[in-house]
């Protein structure tokens, strides 16, 4: 492997988080750090808030983008006023999603994405400044949803990111940069078999890494992936716990006859992104019909302040407590508690783990593609690395315990692996082997760039 002594930079553009790391000419990586309002961060939260400031001097209101924890404040500060969207890679590669009205302006997916990543480089301060033209960008190896289109999300991945500039745009797979991060401190041959589980998939690489006097000489062998991960096992918990308590599996009463509540109502807490959509929907005027006709209507009632009200992140946050308080201990406390809603219980593990018994299949399964993708078994497997925060879910890690030596398997890097590994990935001589360029034709439309988020 004969390296590129130019400066390169990766970005991990995840569901939940996003990481930007940078090579210099040493070869040495380092993770950009951002000083947010808590203290400085390496992981800034993949968010936007759009709040509604009141003119100054009759001058008319004006939106105010942010993003990341910026994003956040914003929302915690006036949830009525802002629109908050988090999560929203998981529409990338869908065609289903063409556009999202804020204040009757028409978002796309680039748009949104392009305001996310000028609010990330407007935060990140010098280090994003002076950037050089060549990005790795990580991609999932399957993107979310149901039917997902990956080159209409790399099409819309390229008009975001050419608009900050870079003239060389790759892209790589999420799980080959953990593996590249990871093969730093090889100092013998292997065969290593990457986990990244992020929010909205769960990818795996197997690379086979060779020191030589030349450098790490790395051979890919196979990769799958599953559009499933942490936010699938959220929607579980919020399915199996709050849904009912705001009206799912109830009924209402028109004319004579009583009717089951629409299931479509509760579909949008499968995705974050959703939520904030399901708002702003024609559906929501039927939400509200609902509490006058539903023969539980304190439930409905519910659900329209949680929408009204935005509590969609206060939500995010019971969901998550609960996931890492079940990853330590056999039994939980959930406690969502936001405006006049408050929804509690304790949840043991094992319910969980069979409420997402079908989501681990689907990985367990695609852990099984790579193995037989590879031509391996098992045993010839010499490392295994798992990284993202949903690898600390203990039925995730014995997916992996069952199927290798406990001694084999690694953790670490849950939030800088990916975009670390992207950043070397980009000196290599090769990159052909290793990523993959995308110049879609764009419209003239899709020029145009919103304006930069403040926070």
């Amino acid at each position: 492997m004969t390296s590129n002594p130019a400066a390169t930079i990766g970005i991990d553009f995840g569901t939940t988080n996003t990481v930007v790391a940078v090579t210099g000419p040493d070869g040495e990586v380092s993770v950009l750090r951002l000083a947010a309002p808590g203290g400085d961060l390496t992981a800034f939260r993949s968010t936007l808030s759009f709040q509604l400031h009141p003119g100054v001097g009759g001058q008319p209101p004006e939106r105010v983008v942010a993003a990341g924890p910026w994003a956040i404040d914003a929302y915690v500060e006036d949830p009525l006023d802002t629109r908050f969207i988090q999560s929203f890679k998981t529409f990338a590669a869908s065609a289903a999603f063409t556009e999202t009205v804020i204040d009757n302006r028409r978002y796309r997916f680039e748009d949104l994405l392009s305001a996310f990543l000028l609010g990330l480089r407007h935060h990140a301060g010098p280090g994003m400044q002076a950037m050089p033209p060549r990005v790795i960008v990580g991609r999932p190896v399957t993107f979310a949803g149901g039917a997902p289109d990956a080159a209409l999300a790399l099409e819309r991945y390229e008009t975001a990111f050419a608009r900050l500039g870079f003239s060389d745009i790759r892209y790589a797979y999420e799980p080959v940069g953990a593996a590249f991060f990871f093969a730093r401190k090889l100092t013998s041959a292997a065969v290593v078999l990457v986990a990244d589980f992020g929010g909205g998939t769960s990818d795996f690489s197997i690379v086979r890494f060779e020191p030589t006097p030349q450098g790490l000489r790395s051979t890919p062998l196979a990769r799958s992936g599953v559009g499933v991960a942490g936010d699938a096992f959220d929607y579980r918990i919020i399915d199996q716990v709050v849904s009912p308590e705001l009206g799912k599996g109830g009924d209402y009463r028109t004319f004579d006859k009583v009717l089951p509540i629409p299931q479509r109502y509760y579909a949008a807490f499968a995705r974050w992104d959703q939520l904030a959509l399901l708002r702003a929907s024609r559906d929501m005027r039927d939400i509200r019909a609902l509490a006058r006709s539903a023969l539980e209507p304190d439930k409905i009632n519910r659900l329209v302040e949680v929408l009204d009200d935005n509590h969609g992140y206060a939500l995010y946050q019971a969901v998550s407590r609960l996931k890492l308080d079940l990853s330590r201990d056999e039994t939980a406390d959930f406690s969502f508690v936001a405006g006049s809603v408050r929804i509690e219980r304790p949840v043991a593990r094992s319910e969980f783990e069979a409420w997402i018994a079908p989501e681990l299949a689907a990985i367990e399964g695609a852990v099984d593609q790579a193995i037989d993708q590879a031509g391996l078994r098992p045993e010839q497997i010499d490392r295994i690395f798992l990284t993202g925060g949903t690898s600390f879910v203990p039925a995730v890690r014995n997916i992996f315990h069952r199927r290798f030596d406990p001694a084999k398997i690694e953790t670490g890097g849950e939030f800088e692996s990916i975009a670390s590994g992207l950043a070397l990935i980009g000196r290599e001589a090769d990159l052909d082997l290793w990523s993959e360029r995308r110049a879609p034709e764009r419209s003239p439309s899709a020029a145009a760039t919103p304006g930069m988020p403040r926070g």
